[in-house]
């Protein structure tokens, strides 16, 4: 299977998504998302039993592509209502992968970068990584990611993380449980492959069967959570805020809220 937005390669038993567009760090569009859905189809039936993700060059995700944000501002309720779907369906899918998955967090992650790194088991990082869920700075809400980050860090830090739109630096990420471990740019492939090694040691049907147990204790609270998260993040974006938010960000100069 051809990809343009990544790479996928396999290493025995291991296989590793790179987002591959580092000239625009990596940013998000939908041309990407629909293929990282169809990377993890083909990863999911093959022999490989852990999956790592990355970004090429010196970011991991830097949000969405700029090309794609000034489109948004312009979509009827009915697109922007399928646009927070196609969001909702990588993020769930990384979430519920039956295998393993590691992100190898290699540089900033921001706003929907950091989603993906919040979706993965496992996230090591650089100390020169950033994470921040940033929406609310636009006019955006950060629905979807919102409902799984409130199980992982608790209400209090993902209040905190949300409502300030703040960029957290890789050590207080580790400290507030958004990061496993941090490591070395030059070490960091390494220990993703070493972690992957270890997981590779249990049985793999323990290890899927684990899995779906512990994200089945929250399946049914988080099914309700996405399906109200896709209206909210479809709403959103029929008001005036949200257009002079993405205009403000665009034009590199602060927003004037109307509460509107």
């Amino acid at each position: 299977m051809k990809f343009q937005t990544l790479e996928l390669a396999y290493a025995t038993g291991i296989a590793i998504i790179t987002l591959n567009g580092p000239e625009k760090r990596n940013a998000l569009n939908y041309q990407l998302l629909d293929e990282l859905l169809r990377a993890l189809d083909e990863i999911e039936p093959s022999d490989a039993l852990v999956m790592i993700l990355t970004g090429a060059g010196k970011a991991f995700c830097a949000g969405m592509d700029l090309e794609e944000l000034k489109t948004l501002t312009g979509k009827s309720h009915e697109e922007n209502v399928e646009d927070s779907r196609r969001m909702a369906r990588i993020f769930r899918r990384l979430y519920d992968f039956p295998k393993p998955t590691i992100a190898a967090v290699n540089g900033a992650a921001i706003a929907g970068g950091t989603g993906l790194a919040t979706m993965c088991d496992f996230t090591l990082a650089v100390p020169e990584a950033k994470f921040g869920y940033t929406e609310v700075r636009i006019g955006f809400v950060p629905a979807i990611v919102s409902s799984i980050l409130v199980w992982q860090v608790g209400h209090k830090i993902a209040r905190d993380l949300l409502l300030t739109g703040r960029i957290a630096d890789a050590g207080e990420a580790h400290r507030l449980g958004l990061v496993n471990e941090i490591v070395q740019p030059e070490n960091l492939m390494t220990r993703a492959h070493a972690l992957a090694s270890q997981l590779m040691e249990n049985s793999p049907s323990s290890l899927r069967l684990t899995k779906k147990l512990v994200n089945g204790f929250i399946s049914a609270q988080l099914d309700q959570q996405i399906k109200q998260a896709i209206e909210e993040n479809a709403g959103i974006r029929q008001t005036t805020d949200f257009r002079e938010g993405v205009n403000s960000f665009l034009e590199k100069r602060k927003p004037r809220w109307s509460d509107k």
